[in-house]
Protein backbone atom coordinates (compact mmCIF):
# COMPACT_ATOMS: atom_id res chain seq x y z
CA UNK A 1 0.00 0.00 0.00
CA UNK A 2 2.29 2.89 -1.56
CA UNK A 3 1.81 6.58 -0.50
CA UNK A 4 3.59 9.53 -1.74
CA UNK A 5 4.44 12.11 0.85
CA UNK A 6 5.69 15.85 -0.02
CA UNK A 7 8.15 17.41 2.40
CA UNK A 8 9.64 20.83 2.66
CA UNK A 9 11.11 23.47 5.43
CA UNK A 10 13.84 25.93 5.69
CA UNK A 11 16.61 23.82 7.54
CA UNK A 12 17.40 19.92 8.05
CA UNK A 13 19.72 18.16 9.61
CA UNK A 14 20.71 14.38 8.82
CA UNK A 15 23.75 13.98 11.17
CA UNK A 16 26.26 12.31 9.96
CA UNK A 17 27.40 9.44 12.53
CA UNK A 18 30.93 9.46 11.87
CA UNK A 19 30.89 13.13 13.11
CA UNK A 20 31.92 13.17 17.22
CA UNK A 21 31.91 16.81 17.97
CA UNK A 22 29.83 19.38 15.72
CA UNK A 23 26.97 18.25 13.42
CA UNK A 24 27.24 17.94 10.05
CA UNK A 25 24.56 17.15 7.88
CA UNK A 26 24.19 14.51 5.34
CA UNK A 27 23.33 15.65 1.52
CA UNK A 28 19.93 13.82 1.24
CA UNK A 29 17.26 13.08 4.06
CA UNK A 30 18.23 9.48 4.92
CA UNK A 31 15.61 6.77 5.20
CA UNK A 32 15.30 6.73 8.68
CA UNK A 33 14.76 10.07 8.65
CA UNK A 34 12.05 9.50 6.28
CA UNK A 35 10.70 6.88 8.69
CA UNK A 36 10.58 9.13 11.33
CA UNK A 37 8.89 11.80 9.71
CA UNK A 38 5.59 9.78 8.49
CA UNK A 39 5.65 7.92 12.05
CA UNK A 40 4.88 11.39 13.36
CA UNK A 41 2.14 11.82 11.02
CA UNK A 42 0.77 8.07 11.75
CA UNK A 43 2.20 4.86 13.74
CA UNK A 44 0.32 1.71 15.04
CA UNK A 45 1.92 -1.52 16.58
CA UNK A 46 -0.08 -3.46 13.83
CA UNK A 47 2.04 -1.78 10.77
CA UNK A 48 5.88 -1.31 9.64
CA UNK A 49 6.97 1.78 7.41
CA UNK A 50 9.64 0.94 4.78
CA UNK A 51 10.82 3.69 2.87
CA UNK A 52 11.24 2.95 -1.28
CA UNK A 53 12.74 6.38 -2.93
CA UNK A 54 13.13 9.63 -1.81
CA UNK A 55 13.21 12.72 -4.52
CA UNK A 56 14.85 15.25 -4.12
CA UNK A 57 12.98 18.27 -5.29
CA UNK A 58 15.59 21.45 -4.27
CA UNK A 59 19.16 21.77 -5.24
CA UNK A 60 21.52 20.75 -2.65
CA UNK A 61 22.40 23.93 -0.37
CA UNK A 62 24.38 24.12 2.75
CA UNK A 63 24.95 27.01 5.74
CA UNK A 64 26.47 26.86 8.82
CA UNK A 65 24.72 28.06 11.98
CA UNK A 66 25.99 27.81 15.73
CA UNK A 67 23.54 26.23 17.91
CA UNK A 68 23.85 25.86 21.89
CA UNK A 69 23.61 22.05 23.04
CA UNK A 70 23.26 20.40 26.41
CA UNK A 71 27.25 19.03 26.39
CA UNK A 72 26.42 15.70 28.74
CA UNK A 73 24.14 13.06 28.85
CA UNK A 74 21.90 11.35 31.95
CA UNK A 75 23.71 7.37 31.74
CA UNK A 76 21.53 4.25 31.45
CA UNK A 77 23.35 3.06 34.34
CA UNK A 78 22.89 6.34 36.64
CA UNK A 79 19.11 6.33 36.16
CA UNK A 80 18.68 2.02 37.07
CA UNK A 81 20.75 2.87 40.20
CA UNK A 82 18.56 5.89 41.36
CA UNK A 83 15.94 3.54 40.78
CA UNK A 84 16.76 0.62 42.88
CA UNK A 85 18.08 3.15 45.49
CA UNK A 86 14.87 5.30 45.14
CA UNK A 87 16.90 8.30 46.33
CA UNK A 88 19.70 10.18 44.36
CA UNK A 89 20.32 13.04 41.68
CA UNK A 90 18.35 12.44 38.38
CA UNK A 91 18.12 15.09 36.27
CA UNK A 92 21.21 17.49 34.21
CA UNK A 93 21.43 21.20 34.98
CA UNK A 94 21.35 22.54 31.22
CA UNK A 95 22.44 26.29 32.09
CA UNK A 96 25.63 24.88 33.64
CA UNK A 97 25.87 22.15 30.34
CA UNK A 98 25.38 24.38 27.90
CA UNK A 99 27.91 24.85 25.20
CA UNK A 100 27.72 26.14 21.80
CA UNK A 101 29.04 24.27 18.69
CA UNK A 102 28.62 24.82 14.58
CA UNK A 103 26.43 22.85 12.62
CA UNK A 104 26.76 22.45 8.76
CA UNK A 105 22.83 21.91 7.97
CA UNK A 106 20.72 21.78 4.74
CA UNK A 107 18.70 24.88 3.96
CA UNK A 108 15.46 25.00 1.87
CA UNK A 109 14.94 21.57 2.02
CA UNK A 110 12.55 19.68 -0.57
CA UNK A 111 11.62 16.15 -1.00
CA UNK A 112 8.93 13.53 -1.83
CA UNK A 113 8.89 10.53 0.13
CA UNK A 114 7.49 7.44 -1.08
CA UNK A 115 7.40 4.73 1.27
CA UNK A 116 4.93 1.53 2.08
CA UNK A 117 3.34 -0.38 5.04
CA UNK A 118 3.58 -4.24 6.02
CA UNK A 119 1.83 -5.74 8.02
CA UNK A 120 2.90 -7.19 11.54
CA UNK A 121 2.01 -9.33 13.67
CA UNK A 122 1.03 -6.71 16.64
CA UNK A 123 -1.72 -6.21 14.59
CA UNK A 124 -5.74 -6.61 16.00
CA UNK A 125 -8.17 -9.36 14.08
CA UNK A 126 -10.19 -5.76 12.54
CA UNK A 127 -6.51 -4.44 11.27
CA UNK A 128 -6.23 -4.72 7.10
CA UNK A 129 -3.99 -2.87 4.62
CA UNK A 130 -6.96 -0.74 3.41
CA UNK A 131 -7.90 0.66 6.36
CA UNK A 132 -4.62 2.18 7.05
CA UNK A 133 -4.34 3.32 3.85
CA UNK A 134 -7.38 5.15 4.47
CA UNK A 135 -6.17 6.45 7.67
CA UNK A 136 -3.11 7.60 6.65
CA UNK A 137 -4.21 9.49 3.58
CA UNK A 138 -6.84 10.96 5.83
CA UNK A 139 -4.31 12.44 8.73
CA UNK A 140 -1.96 13.67 5.35
CA UNK A 141 -4.71 15.36 3.89
CA UNK A 142 -5.92 17.26 7.02
CA UNK A 143 -2.53 18.01 8.25
CA UNK A 144 -2.97 15.97 11.29
CA UNK A 145 0.04 14.66 13.34
CA UNK A 146 0.72 12.97 16.53
CA UNK A 147 3.52 15.54 17.29
CA UNK A 148 5.68 18.13 14.91
CA UNK A 149 7.31 16.05 11.91
CA UNK A 150 11.03 17.45 11.47
CA UNK A 151 14.35 17.13 9.61
CA UNK A 152 16.74 15.29 11.64
CA UNK A 153 16.27 17.89 14.49
CA UNK A 154 12.49 18.86 16.36
CA UNK A 155 14.09 22.60 15.95
CA UNK A 156 14.33 22.17 12.41
CA UNK A 157 9.63 21.40 11.40
CA UNK A 158 8.97 19.73 8.24
CA UNK A 159 5.55 21.30 6.51
CA UNK A 160 3.76 18.27 4.30
CA UNK A 161 0.91 17.17 2.32
CA UNK A 162 -0.29 14.68 0.01
CA UNK A 163 1.76 14.37 -2.98
CA UNK A 164 -0.60 14.46 -6.01
CA UNK A 165 2.47 15.10 -8.59
CA UNK A 166 6.42 14.79 -8.07
CA UNK A 167 7.54 18.15 -8.87
CA UNK A 168 10.75 18.07 -11.25
CA UNK A 169 13.83 17.32 -10.60
CA UNK A 170 16.10 20.73 -10.64
CA UNK A 171 18.53 20.95 -13.51
CA UNK A 172 21.94 20.58 -11.44
CA UNK A 173 20.78 17.41 -9.84
CA UNK A 174 20.56 15.75 -13.22
CA UNK A 175 22.68 12.87 -13.88
CA UNK A 176 24.45 10.40 -11.06
CA UNK A 177 25.50 11.77 -7.38
CA UNK A 178 27.61 8.95 -5.45
CA UNK A 179 26.19 10.17 -2.05
CA UNK A 180 28.88 7.51 -0.11
CA UNK A 181 28.38 5.57 3.01
CA UNK A 182 24.99 6.35 4.50
CA UNK A 183 22.28 5.36 7.39
CA UNK A 184 19.81 3.05 6.46
CA UNK A 185 18.24 2.23 9.55
CA UNK A 186 18.61 1.09 12.88
CA UNK A 187 17.74 -2.81 13.76
CA UNK A 188 16.13 -2.96 17.25
CA UNK A 189 14.96 -6.76 17.12
CA UNK A 190 17.62 -7.45 19.85
CA UNK A 191 17.05 -4.37 22.52
CA UNK A 192 19.57 -4.67 24.32
CA UNK A 193 21.99 -4.51 21.32
CA UNK A 194 20.76 -1.81 18.62
CA UNK A 195 22.11 -2.26 15.78
CA UNK A 196 22.84 0.26 12.72
CA UNK A 197 22.54 -0.69 9.41
CA UNK A 198 23.86 1.16 6.37
CA UNK A 199 24.04 1.66 2.35
CA UNK A 200 25.62 2.92 -0.73
CA UNK A 201 23.97 6.53 -1.43
CA UNK A 202 23.57 6.76 -5.33
CA UNK A 203 21.15 10.02 -6.39
CA UNK A 204 20.16 9.22 -10.05
CA UNK A 205 18.23 12.07 -11.77
CA UNK A 206 17.81 13.68 -8.00
CA UNK A 207 16.33 10.08 -6.98
CA UNK A 208 17.45 8.09 -4.03
CA UNK A 209 16.73 4.94 -4.30
CA UNK A 210 16.32 2.79 -1.32
CA UNK A 211 17.26 -1.17 -1.13
CA UNK A 212 14.40 -3.27 0.54
CA UNK A 213 15.35 -4.10 4.13
CA UNK A 214 16.47 -7.82 3.36
CA UNK A 215 19.02 -6.35 0.63
CA UNK A 216 22.31 -7.74 0.51
CA UNK A 217 23.21 -3.81 -0.22
CA UNK A 218 22.02 -3.02 2.96
CA UNK A 219 25.18 -3.84 5.25
CA UNK A 220 25.06 -4.97 9.14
Amino acid sequence: MPIALEVWGDYACFTRPEMKVERVSYDVMTPSAARGLIEAIYWHPGMRWRIDRIHVCAPIRFTNLRRNEVKSTLPARTAQRVMERGSGTLYINASAEIQQRAALLLRKVHYVIEAHFEMTEKAAPGDNPGKFQDMVKRRIQRGQSYHQPCFGCREFPAHFRWCGEIPACPEELKGERDLGWMLYDLDYSDPRQITPLFFRGMLRDGVLEVPPWDSEEVRR
